[in-house]
């Protein structure tokens, strides 16, 4: 499936954060839009703002970017942009054929306040039932997505994200453990910490590569764990994957053994993909979507280990086998290199048909 511009219409704007474009705030969500501009001719409108809460400036500014928009056509908006201020949304939806990107439901962020997540729930219940069309990433997300706000299901659109291509990893010895995630509580990299820590006795080395300025106080916290463990030495933050060339991201790839995502929650999960596309396994909660973007090579053979979410001793059980396994360690790597992954032509493909879709409905 090649994919295309997005048809012979106007071009599609969409809106998205202001942020998304910036090395030490990337993130899956962000790489996903970059993408679909790239490859679909999309126009990326940034709004600036504390989203999904913003001020009264970037609510302003969120207005006036939907007002350029003229009556009739198809936009896209980021849902973290959107699902917050169904105030603002609403109004641009009924005059508009407005899909919202959803990369992850506001109130499954981890952490919030039960009160705070019921809350942004309702706020993001509002402004998706009246947007024209919802666009989910996984279809666990669109199953979230229509039981949690009670959605029309022909609504509610599956894009997955896709992948680059990518060389064979080299590997090693097994000892080389990669986790390649934003350093927030939703990734869990404290868990994973407290798992090292279970299996010192035996030879690794862990590199916690993505941003550090999301959370600065979980950040902290991480870093207090590896000191206190005694693993200054074994485990290191690196900072975020985006500002490094791509050469040397390759070479992180390259080098790593087994890729470790100890997620509390994921609608996706692209750097799931990205290592089975460099045929290296990974270690990864039973959780979400996570279960299904792992997936199964064409034999069946699930190419890593699932554990269950916020079990730090699991996880350690886990770790302990791929360190002390061979044979499990090149049984996982030979179905990781078996696994089937659909490359970003695809996914831009399919949401090129979901707005040519989306401009043909009735009004």
């Amino acid at each position: 499936m090649t994919a295309t511009p997005t048809g012979s219409g106007p071009v599609v704007d969409l809106i998205l954060p202001a942020d998304a474009g910036e090395v030490s705030f990337a993130s899956g969500g962000s790489i996903y839009d970059q993408r679909m501009c790239e490859l679909l001719g999309l126009r990326a409108v940034p709004v600036s703002g504390e989203w999904p809460t913003p001020d009264t400036a970037s609510r302003v500014a969120l207005d006036h970017a939907l007002g350029a928009v003229p009556d009739g056509a198809v936009v896209l908006v980021d849902g973290l942009v959107a699902c917050g201020v169904p105030a603002v949304v609403v109004p641009h939806a009924r005059r508009l054929r407005l899909a919202v990107l959803l990369h992850l439901p506001l109130g499954d962020e981890t952490g919030l306040p039960l009160d705070r997540a019921a809350h942004l729930d309702g706020l993001e219940r509002e402004t998706l039932r009246e947007a024209f069309a919802v666009i989910a990433t996984s279809p666990w997300a669109q199953r979230r997505l229509i039981g949690l706000h009670r959605l029309e299901a022909d609504r509610v659109h599956v894009v997955e994200p896709g992948t680059d291509p990518a060389p064979r990893a080299r590997g090693g010895d097994g000892t080389r453990l990669l986790c390649p995630a934003s350093v927030t509580p939703r990734k869990g990299q404290d868990l994973l910490v407290e798992a090292l820590a279970e299996v010192a006795d035996l030879p690794f080395t862990c590199d916690l590569v993505g941003s550090v300025d999301r959370d600065p106080e979980y950040v902290d916290r991480v870093r207090r764990l590896v000191a206190d463990h005694g693993l200054a030495d074994r485990v290191r933050l690196t900072g975020p994957m985006a500002p490094l060339p791509d050469a040397r991201l390759a070479e992180l790839f390259d080098r790593a053994d087994l890729v470790v995502l100890p997620s509390r929650r994921e609608t996706f999960g692209m750097v799931v993909t990205e290592a089975l596309a460099r045929a290296v396994p990974v270690l990864t909660t039973a959780v979400d979507a996570l279960p299904e973007t792992l997936g199964h090579s064409p034999g069946g053979e699930v190419p890593g280990i699932l554990v269950p979410p916020e079990d730090p001793h699991a996880l350690a059980e886990a770790l302990r086998r791929w360190l002390t396994e061979p044979w499990l360690r090149d049984r996982l790597r030979a179905a990781a290199d078996k696994r089937e992954l659909d490359g970003w032509e695809t996914a831009a493909a399919r949401l090129s048909a979901v707005l040519e879709r989306l401009r043909g409905e009735a009004w």
